[in-house]
C-alpha cells in the first residue's frame, strides 16, 4: 500500500536546496532569539497556514508562474509557508513588534490575496460554486465546538488545551467535512492513502447506499483529533511555548487540507 499522498514529488533540487537552507536558517534564528510564544502567537499563525493551502490550490490549477511553481507543490509549499512565516516573525521580533495581532497581519494579506485570487479564476471560468464548500465549513463550525465540549466532558484534563485545542478540532473536521462533502456529493477523489483505506471501509458498510462513506471518516478524524489533544494536554501545561507550538502544528495538519478543500471544491465547480 502506498504511503505518500498521490502527487508527492520534491521540487528540483536548487528550490530543494534553497528550502531546507531558508528552513535551517529560520530555525537557528528563532532558536537564538527564541521570540515570546504564547497560544495568541500560535493562532495568528492561521493565515499562514491559509495561504499555503491557497497556494497549493493555485499549483493544481497551474495557476501559477513557471518559476514560482515548484514552490507550491507537495510537500514544498509547506517548506515555503514556514520559511515566509519564520521570516516575518523573526523581523517583526528584530522590531520589536512580535504580538499577536502584527504577526498575523501579514499573514492575513498574503492569504486575502492568494484565496481571492483562486476565487477570480473559478469566477472567470465559470465554475464559482460555494454552496457545498460552504455547507462544510458552516457544518465544521457547528461540529466542533460540540465536539469539544464533549472531549472535554471525557478527558477534563483536555481544558487545559485552550483555544488551541479547539482550533486542533475545528481544523481536523473541517478537513474531514470537506472531504466526506467532495466524496459523497461532489465526486472527488482522496489523495491520502489512509484516508482512502477509512472510505474504502465505509464504501464496504450496508450504510453506504443510503448515507455515503464520508462519515465514517468525520468521526474517525474527530476522535482521533480529541484523543491528540486531551494527550498533549498535560504538555501544554507543563511547558506552554513548546506544548502551544505542537498544539499548532496539531491543528495546521487539519486545517491546511481542510482550507485547500474547500477552496479547490469552490474554483473547480
Amino acid at each position: 500500500m502506498a504511503i505518500l499522498p498521490e502527487g508527492f514529488a520534491l521540487p528540483p533540487l536548487p528550490y530543494l536546496v534553497a528550502l531546507v537552507a531558508g528552513l535551517v536558517g529560520v530555525g537557528v534564528g528563532l532558536t537564538r532569539t527564541r521570540p515570546t510564544v504564547t497560544p495568541g502567537h500560535v493562532l495568528a499563525l492561521v493565515p499562514w497556514m491559509v495561504s499555503g493551502s491557497a497556494l497549493h490550490v493555485l499549483y493544481v490549477v497551474d495557476a501559477l508562474p513557471t518559476a514560482v511553481e515548484p514552490l507550491a507543490g507537495t510537500p514544498a509549499v509547506y517548506l515555503t509557508v514556514a520559511v515566509v512565516a519564520g521570516a516575518s516573525w523573526l523581523a517583526l521580533d528584530a522590531a520589536d513588534l512580535a504580538s499577536p495581532p502584527t504577526l498575523a497581519a501579514p499573514g492575513l494579506l498574503v492569504a486575502a490575496g492568494l484565496a481571492g485570487f483562486a476565487l477570480f479564476i473559478g469566477l472567470a471560468a465559470g465554475t464559482l460554486s460555494v454552496v457545498w464548500p460552504g455547507v462544510a465549513l458552516v457544518t465544521a463550525l457547528v461540529v466542533s465546538p460540540l465536539t469539544w465540549r464533549v472531549v472535554t466532558r471525557l478527558a477534563p484534563e483536555a481544558a487545559a488545551a485552550g483555544s488551541l485545542g479547539l482550533l486542533a478540532v475545528f481544523g481536523h473536521a473541517l478537513d474531514a467535512l470537506s472531504t466526506a462533502v467532495g466524496v459523497d456529493v461532489l465526486g472527488f477523489g482522496e489523495r491520502t492513502p489512509l484516508s482512502r483505506v477509512i472510505l474504502d471501509a465505509a464504501a464496504a458498510l450496508p450504510t453506504a447506499e443510503v448515507v455515503g462513506v464520508g462519515w465514517l471518516f468525520v468521526l474517525v478524524k474527530l476522535a482521533v483529533a480529541g484523543f491528540v489533544v486531551a494527550l498533549l494536554a498535560d504538555y501544554v501545561r507543563e511547558d506552554p511555548t513548546e506544548g502551544s507550538l505542537l498544539l499548532g502544528l496539531v491543528a495546521a495538519v487539519g486545517l491546511g487540507p481542510g482550507v485547500h478543500n474547500l477552496l479547490l471544491f469552490a474554483i473547480a465547480g
